[in-house]
């Protein structure tokens, strides 16, 4: 959606006669008391209640849409009270339609596409820093701008099955918000004042040398953009505050342990109308007593007996979560031979499994003793003609 710059001329609050933080419900109720009182009906050939109809109803279609809303106000932050001002050059018509999505570098109307990780309270890329440049971010046209909120970063512990199968786990993350006290404006009456150095942009610029400027924060405002003449007592004229807050996060299944996984826009609220920071999640998962992983493939050692492993058969393998597979044993399987399980592994990120691959152990009795020693002395005594070390000695005296 793009807004035009009529639109931002008008303050929409002032027409519905609101405050800028007022709820869904206080927008609705002042609407409809003044939809009846100028509708046209009961104002016959009243032109001007007429037009004042027209500019509530207007006032409304915008405040009552979140997604307008939002980006109505963002609109308003950064060019003050809709008073854009193309410098000489920048080809300025008068009326124009800008895109905030394209201000922002973000899509479908979502700003915040641009981020590096432990910057808070950046501006985003895009357009935004094309005008900086352009005018200097100090020409007669500047307005306050809209901060990013800070990036967060936390940690989650997931049992080895959640990291399979994915886990929805709730997160308690403490960061800078917005200050409830002064409502996030620095101010203890809630009316801070534009800074004249970086003229409301939390910037300033000093020759970079070849006809370019660089920029650095603001040290009259330490970035924000406004000076608060009388500070407020919680947060001291910043006007953020620590501010706590649990939010279920969804992990995908098949992560692994020590994957970072980013949210966007989770992180900590921006300043007027500026996106979120991100959420970056450190994932640790523990260990199964029983299986392992490598990648998306589970691993697991099964034991089998001498006389499995020499005649063969079929032998039954646990799964993580599901009912037991039946495996063909080779005849002569040896110690240690991998057999595959298909599709019995992890979740990949295509929504297929990996493979459950299987050890091959042979398990050796402790004590062997009755029919079953008769039966290994008349093996051994069938088999002493043969020595499986014969090829070991040949190879190390060959080496």
């Amino acid at each position: 959606m793009s807004v035009s710059r009529d639109l931002l001329e008008k303050d929409l609050y002032k027409v519905l006669g609101v405050p800028k933080d007022a709820t869904d419900a206080e927008i609705k109720k002042a609407y409809r008391k003044l939809a009846r009182e100028f509708h046209p009906d009961a104002n016959k050939g009243d032109a001007k209640a007429e037009e004042r109809f027209k500019e509530i109803s207007e006032a409304n279609d915008v405040l009552s849409d979140a997604k307008r809303r939002k980006e109505y106000d963002e609109g308003r932050a950064l060019f003050g009270n809709g008073g854009f001002r193309p410098g000489p050059g920048a080809g300025g018509t008068g009326g124009f339609n800008f895109d905030l999505g394209d201000l922002f570098g973000g899509t479908g109307g979502q700003p915040g596409g641009q981020t590096t990780s432990g910057q808070g309270g950046g501006f985003g890329g895009g357009l935004g820093d094309v005008f900086g440049g352009l005018f200097n971010r100090g020409g007669a046209g500047t307005r306050v701008q809209p901060r990013r909120g800070q990036d967060i970063e936390s940690e989650v512990t997931l049992s080895f099955t959640e990291a399979v199968d994915g886990a929805t786990v709730p997160l308690r993350m403490s960061s800078q918000a917005p200050c409830k006290a002064c409502s996030g404006t620095g101010d203890k009456n809630g009316t801070p004042r534009v800074c004249p150095t970086c003229v409301g942009t939390g910037q300033v610029s000093r020759g970079g040398g070849g006809g370019f400027s660089l920029t650095d924060p603001c040290v009259d405002c330490k970035g924000r953009g406004l000076i608060a003449e009388t500070p407020c007592d919680v947060c001291k004229g910043s006007g953020r505050a620590r501010s706590s807050r649990t939010m279920q996060v969804r992990i995908p299944a098949g992560v692994t342990d020590g994957q970072r996984i980013r949210l966007r826009g989770k992180g900590a609220p921006g300043e007027r109308g500026g996106p979120g920071g991100d959420l970056y999640v450190v994932v640790h998962v523990g260990a199964h007593p029983v299986f392992g992983r490598r990648e998306s493939n589970l691993t697991v050692t099964v034991p089998v007996t001498f006389a499995e492993a020499a005649l063969g058969g079929e032998i039954k393998v646990p799964t993580l979560g599901g009912p037991p597979v039946t495996l063909k044993l080779p005849a002569g399987t040896p110690n240690g031979r991998t057999l595959r399980a298909r599709g019995k592994g992890a979740m990949r990120k295509d929504g297929s499994r990996g493979d459950l691959l299987v050890t091959i152990e042979v398990a050796v009795p402790e004590k062997t003793e009755g029919k079953a020693l008769d039966a290994l002395e008349s093996y051994r005594e069938a088999t002493a003609g043969h020595d499986p070390r014969a090829e070991l000695f040949k190879a190390a005296k060959g080496a």
